[in-house]
Parts: structure tokens; C-alpha cells; sequence
């Protein structure tokens, strides 16, 4: 077997065999297939895509090539949820602590910000303290002893999509259906899971840019899900504006706090239910998410919800203080505020350009190897559907430094005001089982 004959075959539209995907996954991680070659062969699957079976196959392949976790010692159905990406998106921080509260099993392996996509874990690293990278044991007692726990891959963990991943980075090849849903599945398949809930995001701060190419992406995943015997439910949600009022690591812990307490933003608030429901019904504590929502709103009206956020905190070495005093995040120097030029109402957002306007700033990476300012960020005033008056704040930057001019004007253009009140956009297109 020949790479170059299994890149032409793939070039000219050929189905890639179970034996000829493990030859390619085994040889690229052991070195023996160079990145030329398989830069070569990866253009040729985002130009002429893969099957749903080859796709299953790669994934399961790429999460064969390294260490699978066993989660059996942890009592019940372990349930996850991973997000596609987006701006504002702090949806796992509530959710992780609140599930946990109504008595799942919930291990959270989640990843870090790049580009104009917050991380999970860079957020959390925004609490003084917080610590990422547990070991497996650690990992699994706490989700034992208290539901949960948010951690950062091992190494170990499906080796070919690190390289593979990076690969597509440098060679224009990351928006592919194939090569997003095998990276994804093969990491939450190799976490240990048991059942997976899927926020597959569209618009225009989002990978998938379309409704079509969004629900093609969720099909797949939970086609893959299905195939391993890891049952999946996908929710296609609303990325045409950031989730919330927040963009940046401690502005967003800040909001969701707020969520935890009763009083967050509707949609994080709304989201955080619907996907924390639907994991409940598949950890089988609840028949139906009716009946899981109710109890999700008692564990937030009761206390619990904020306080197993509290033991998150403190079992992963941070200083859970920041719940009840959240100045003791880390707090910016200065602010901006971004004024609207003219009256009306808020008619769209460039959700991209704002997510790209925090990373600037250092709210993010454009690069993995860059550092993160937990305490920098912006704080929206507005969003779709809001009426504006001259002069009004709609944003403010909030700064460790001067922010260039370039980045107020983004952040000013990517709000954009019209004369007529528009229609909001719905948080939730659609659900793929």
C-alpha cells in the first residue's frame, strides 16, 4: 500500500477502505507518512469530502491511536456536551456544575480558545488558581465523589488529531465536514463518555457559516456517535450574535455566576436548560426534558447549582471566593465605551469581528503558542432588536492597554444600526437524534 496511489484515489473521488484509513492514521503518527503527503491528502478530502462510513472509520481509527479512558469505576451513565464554537460561548461553565447538581455524571475534556473562538479552559483559568490538568485518577475521583470535573485532553488522547489538527490549521483545510466531526468524535469517544450532547453552532461567529452545512455537520456527528454505540443528541443553535453580553475569560465566569444565581442573560440562561435537560434524560435521571428542566431550575433556585460550582472550583485547586466575590477575578485597568453614531436599532452583528476585536486586545490567540489577559474582554449593551439613541454606549472594551483604532472601529462596525426593529434571531433551529 502506496500513499500516493490512496491521495490520487481520494483525489479522483474514490472510497477510502478501513484498511487504507488505518494504514493512513497509523503511518502519519509513527512519522512514516510525511505532512506533505498528508497535506496533500486532506485537500483532497475537503474538495471531495467522505462517506458517512469512512468518516465513522477515521474517527474511530484516529481514537484508536492512542489512549482511551475507561470511566467504568464512575457509578451511572456518563453524559457530556461539546459546542462546535463560538463568541460569548461560556455555555459549559453553568451547565457543567448544574447537571451535576441534579445528579449526573458529567467528565468535561474541554479544549482551549483560538482565532475568534473562546476555550473553555481559558476562561476557567481566569479563577485564581484553577487547575486544568489533573491527573486521570484525579479526574475520575472527583466526578465520582461530586459529578464533575473540566480538564484538558492527556497527550495521550487521540495523538493523530493533534497532528492532524494542526496540519489543517496551516493548510486552509479546517472547514471540512470529514475533518471537523472525525476531530471532534474522536476525542469525546476516547474521553470515557457514555452519551454526548451536541451544540453545533451556525452564523456568521460560527465555522459552520449556514443552516444546510450546520445540520450536515450534526447528522454526521451523531451518525458517528451512533456507529461507536455512544447515543447522541444534536441542538443547531444561533451564532449570528455572541451568546450573552460578555466576550473575554473573566467577563464571561463573571456571567456565569449570574446564570447559577438566577439572574444571567436570557439566552445563556435558556441554552444552559435546554442542552443541560436533554443530558439528564440521556444520563437517564429524567424521563423527558420537561421534567429535566424543572429539575434544573429547582437545583438553580435552590443554591445547589451555585454551590457545586463552589466544589468545582475547589476541586481543582482554585479559589472558589470568586463566586460570592467576583472582584477577586482578574480585573482590567481600564475602559472604553464604543458609542453608536446614530439612532435606531441594533439590525445585525459581524459576531466574527467582535470575537476577533477581544482577541486583539489579548482577550485570545491567534496562535497557540500566544498568551491570554484573563481580565481584557468586551462587555455588549445591545444586541439584535435593541433600540439605540445617538451616542449611546453599545459596547465597552475592557483594557490592559490602549486599544488601536482599528479595534474600535470593529468593534463599532460589527454592530449594525438600522431604522426598522428586525426580527431576533431563534436560538434553536433545529434538534438532529
Amino acid at each position: 500500500m502506496r500513499m500516493v496511489d490512496l491521495i490520487a484515489k481520494k483525489r479522483d473521488g474514490g472510497k477510502l477502505s478501513t484498511p487504507e484509513i488505518q494504514f493512513i492514521i497509523t503511518g502519519y503518527t509513527d512519522g512514516s507518512i510525511p505532512d506533505y503527503q498528508m497535506s496533500a491528502l486532506l485537500m483532497a478530502i475537503y474538495l471531495k469530502g467522505m462517506a458517512d462510513d469512512e468518516i465513522a472509520t477515521l474517527a474511530k481509527t484516529m481514537l484508536d491511536s492512542g489512549e482511551v479512558l475507561d470511566l467504568s469505576m464512575i457509578d451511572g451513565i456518563k453524559v457530556d456536551k461539546h459546542s462546535t464554537g463560538g463568541v460569548g460561548d461560556k455555555i459549559s461553565i453553568p451547565l457543567a456544575p448544574l447537571v451535576a447538581a441534579a445528579g449526573a455524571k458529567n467528565p468535561m475534556i474541554s479544549g482551549r480558545g483560538l482565532g475568534h473562538t473562546g476555550g473553555t479552559l481559558d476562561k476557567l483559568e481566569a479563577i485564581p488558581n484553577f487547575n486544568v490538568d489533573e491527573t486521570v485518577e484525579q479526574f475520575i475521583e472527583q466526578v465520582q465523589d461530586h459529578g464533575t470535573a473540566i480538564v484538558s485532553a492527556s497527550t495521550d488522547v487521540a495523538p493523530a488529531d493533534r497532528k492532524i489538527y494542526a496540519l489543517r490549521d496551516v493548510t486552509s483545510t479546517v472547514e471540512s465536514i470529514p475533518l471537523i466531526a472525525s476531530s471532534i468524535m474522536s476525542k469525546k469517544l476516547a474521553s470515557g463518555t457514555n452519551a454526548l450532547v451536541l451544540d453545533v453552532k451556525s452564523g456568521n461567529g460560527a465555522f459552520m457559516k449556514t443552516e444546510a452545512q450546520a445540520k450536515k455537520l450534526a447528522e454526521t456527528l451523531v451518525a458517528i456517535g451512533k456507529q461507536n454505540g455512544v447515543p447522541c443528541v444534536a441542538y443547531l443553535t444561533d451564532m449570528n450574535q455572541p451568546l450573552g453580553y460578555t466576550i473575554g475569560n473573566a467577563l464571561e465566569i463573571k456571567e456565569s455566576i449570574d446564570v447559577l444565581r438566577g439572574e444571567g442573560p436570557e439566552d445563556v440562561t435558556e441554552l444552559t436548560l435546554v442542552l443541560g435537560a436533554e443530558m439528564l434524560v440521556l444520563a437517564g435521571i429524567s424521563p423527558d426534558t420537561a421534567a429535566a428542566r424543572e429539575i434544573l431550575q429547582a437545583r438553580i433556585a435552590d443554591g445547589s447549582a451555585l454551590e457545586a460550582f463552589r466544589q468545582l472550583i475547589r476541586d481543582q485547586g482554585g479559589d472558589a471566593d470568586i463566586v460570592d466575590h467576583p472582584e477577586k477575578l482578574p480585573q482590567a485597568l481600564s475602559t472604553l465605551d464604543i458609542t453608536a453614531k446614530s439612532a435606531g436599532y441594533v439590525v445585525g452583528m459581524q459576531t466574527n469581528d467582535l470575537g476577533i476585536a477581544s482577541m486583539k486586545i489579548g482577550g485570545g490567540r491567534a496562535k497557540k503558542t500566544d498568551l491570554v489577559d484573563p481580565a481584557v474582554g468586551i462587555v455588549l449593551h445591545k444586541k439584535i432588536g435593541d433600540a439605540v439613541a445617538l451616542g449611546e454606549p453599545l459596547a465597552t472594551l475592557y483594557l490592559n492597554a490602549p486599544a488601536p483604532q482599528e479595534v474600535q472601529d470593529q468593534v463599532l462596525n460589527s454592530i449594525m444600526i438600522g431604522a426598522d426593529q428586525p426580527e431576533i434571531p431563534a436560538l434553536i433551529h433545529e434538534i438532529v437524534k
